[in-house]
């Protein structure tokens, strides 16, 4: 009897040796975060091989808070659909009041050797959104029909990508449906036992392919960095083509903290997030890992003061490590109307963290008790919950 679910269970066999193998695991702690990440993979893969649908597309939620990856932002919602270059779609939507809604089309996938390419990429300030808030989109082959809200496929077109990004998670998001004109009212074919083995087929390629691809990404642009340092802002690889990003990694034992020093920028979106070696975002839920411009304390010189450190100091820009003495840095700027500089980036240092009340200069003001971070926490949850339910 053929198994028509072998090629996953193969896939997955596979899976679990590339986590055990990875360059970066030390103990069992690295193992156990390892092996939550790949169950949250499987889900992932599983949820996306059944929404691989072209000729009748619908958006799907590309990661969240239980099937991580690629660092994913702790204040982005994630949605793709799968397209045709030679075929043309319709996005309806309604406009939220969330911070940043961007759209980009890719030519392919991640892989573990390149990057897909960005074909678009633009947000909402590229076509019209009425007074209800509602907008209409088209995205075809067609180049006579390029211009506001028609905009073209070029050969290759994959993908298209929709980010939909918070700074107070208290804002409301928007709607979002893709169609096709000359498919609406038909149905897809049924399916049959062949459809299902490649899924199953499929699932274990993405698997593989997800989990090999982001062991490598760090490789290309953070690792190869000196430790405990973060670059000046620079346009995030990929495409996006509003959005810069200050990237590092760090390397801390416990009795030190570093602090990550920035100017408030004035885009509309600005924030901070740990990642850990297993390049994903920590728990951002129950844990303060992640700070946008909205959620963090700015000192009265007009400057963020993060510290990043696995003791408690007792400041309201403490950004928890969660145990991870290595991981990552991302601080992201999005939406923005200009370039940005040096002088718009960050500067780091680390110190002991006995010693943050002498190198914060605003120390007293930025403290916070115990039963003040405990509310914080519990805000936050709440926020969090809201904001995943629309």
């Amino acid at each position: 009897m053929v198994v028509i679910t072998q090629p996953l269970t193969d896939a997955i066999a596979e899976a679990e040796k590339v986590i055990a193998d990875a360059p970066h695991v030390r103990g069992e702690a690295d193992l156990v975060e390892g092996y939550d990440y790949l169950a949250g993979s499987i889900q992932a893969c599983l949820h996306l091989a059944r929404a691989y649908q072209r000729d009748h597309p619908f958006f799907v939620q590309s990661t969240g808070p239980y099937t991580k990856m690629g660092l994913d932002n702790p204040d982005a919602l994630y949605f793709h659909s799968n397209i045709r270059d030679d075929a043309e779609y319709v996005v309806t939507g309604t406009r939220g009041t969330t911070r940043d809604l961007s759209f980009q089309v890719l030519a392919g996938d991640y892989t573990p050797v390149e990057v897909p390419d960005s074909l678009t990429a633009f947000d909402d300030r590229e076509f019209d959104v009425a007074p209800d808030g509602t907008f209409e989109l088209r995205f075809g082959p067609d180049r006579s029909k390029a211009g506001r809200g028609y905009f073209v496929l070029p050969e290759g077109a994959a993908m298209l990508v929709v980010r939909e990004v918070y700074s107070d998670w208290t804002e409301r998001r928007g709607t979002l449906r893709i169609h096709r004109d000359d498919t609406a009212g038909t149905a897809p074919p049924p399916l049959d036992r062949d459809a299902m083995t490649k899924r199953y087929g499929v699932a274990g390629t993405m698997l593989l392919g997800r989990l090999r691809t982001f062991l490598a990404f760090p490789e290309w642009f953070y690792l190869k960095l000196p430790v405990n340092t973060l670059t000046e802002p620079r346009r995030t690889p990929g495409g996006l083509a509003t959005q810069f990003s200050a990237v590092g990694h760090y390397d801390l034992p416990d009795d030190k903290a570093m602090i990550v020093t920035v100017p408030k920028s004035d885009a509309p979106y600005q924030g901070i997030q740990l990642g850990s070696m297993w390049y994903i975002s920590l728990d951002y839920v129950n844990h303060q890992t992640s700070l946008t411009a909205d959620q963090a304390t700015v000192d009265p010189d007009g400057r963020f003061r993060f510290v990043i450190s696995e003791r408690d100091p007792g400041v309201a820009n403490w950004l928890e490590r969660l145990g991870h003495d290595r991981g990552y840095v991302q601080l992201r700027w999005q939406r923005l109307s200009r370039e940005l500089g040096a002088a718009d980036g960050p500067t780091v240092e680390v110190v002991d963290v006995d010693e943050l009340p002498a190198r914060l200069p605003f120390h007293d003001q930025a403290r916070v008790t115990p039963q003040q971070w405990t509310a914080r926490i519990a805000r936050r949850q709440a926020e969090f919950a809201t904001r995943m339910l629309g």
